[in-house]
């Protein structure tokens, strides 16, 4: 009996100590990261694993322990999802463009140039026999959605969507602009941060192979006003340019090929 309340009074303990260096944490909130800007941050970006992904590779330096093929992975926390269970999201601002890359081997891993669709810069490019739009230069064009979003944990992400995944992008932006509500003065359709979304990974396949894709499901309406007021502000961030998509490296031009 004395044991057990040792240890409880041990957990009480705990508890109080945990209290205050809460409220000590708090005090201090955001104080160290004055001098740290939108530059100084890597918005991490959701990819989905496939077989030759160097994640998934034990025997490779970039290898994260339990990474299989079709899960889903936080470029910056590391962190891994089941494919097949999904992480839930809000998608916050939705943004399409031409990205301009050099064939692998030659340059960096970075993008040449990222163009708007409004550029014009698509008529330029000829459609070569791997189905890739070439330019006269010789580099080539990838038609890129991009979805600004917030994880279910309240953290923001970026999910790129390119080649047959813009497929899933297209019926995605139908789903979302489908949602109608009514309203004190009739219907109307709530901004996409208005719902959240179920992320899963299933395995597609063409004439050229085998990968794994997005697939999404509608979960609901967003029941936080915290976190529906977060969505809101992130949106708005990127809308002004605050926050942008930094494609190249790991994040948006992996090993994995999907093909076209």
């Amino acid at each position: 009996m004395n044991k057990e309340k040792s240890n409880m009074n041990q957990v009480a303990e705990k508890k109080k100590a945990d209290v205050a260096l809460t409220s000590m944490f708090e005090q201090d909130a955001n104080t160290s990261f004055s001098n740290m800007d939108t530059d100084d941050y890597a918005l991490p970006f959701l990819r989905v694993l496939g077989q030759l992904s160097p994640e998934c590779n034990k025997r490779d330096a970039k290898y994260v322990d339990g990474a299989e093929p079709g899960m889903i992975f936080n470029t910056v926390t590391k962190q891994l999802y089941d494919g097949e269970a999904g992480v839930n999201i809000i998608p916050c601002y939705y943004k399409r463009e031409y990205v301009e890359w050099s064939d692998r081997g030659e340059g960096t891993s970075a993008p040449v140039a990222i163009h708007s669709v409004d550029s014009g810069i698509i008529k330029e490019a000829t459609r070569d026999a791997s189905y890739k739009d070439r330019l006269p230069n010789g580099n080539y064009l990838e038609n890129t959605a991009s979805y600004f979003v917030l994880i279910d944990d309240g953290t923001s992400a970026l999910i790129s969507m390119k080649s047959t995944q813009l497929k899933v992008s297209r019926s995605w932006n139908s789903m979302m602009n489908s949602i109608k509500l009514k309203g004190k003065t009739g219907m109307f359709t709530p901004a996409m941060y208005s719902h959240v979304y179920s992320l899963k990974t299933v395995q597609q396949s063409n004439d050229k192979g085998t990968w794994f894709g997005w697939t999404i499901e509608k979960v609901g309406p967003v029941q936080d006003k915290d976190l529906y007021e977060a969505a809101k502000s992130f949106a708005s961030s990127v809308n002004k340019g605050d926050v942008t998509a930094k494609h190249g490296g790991d994040e948006t031009k992996s090993k994995d090929e999907v093909p076209f």
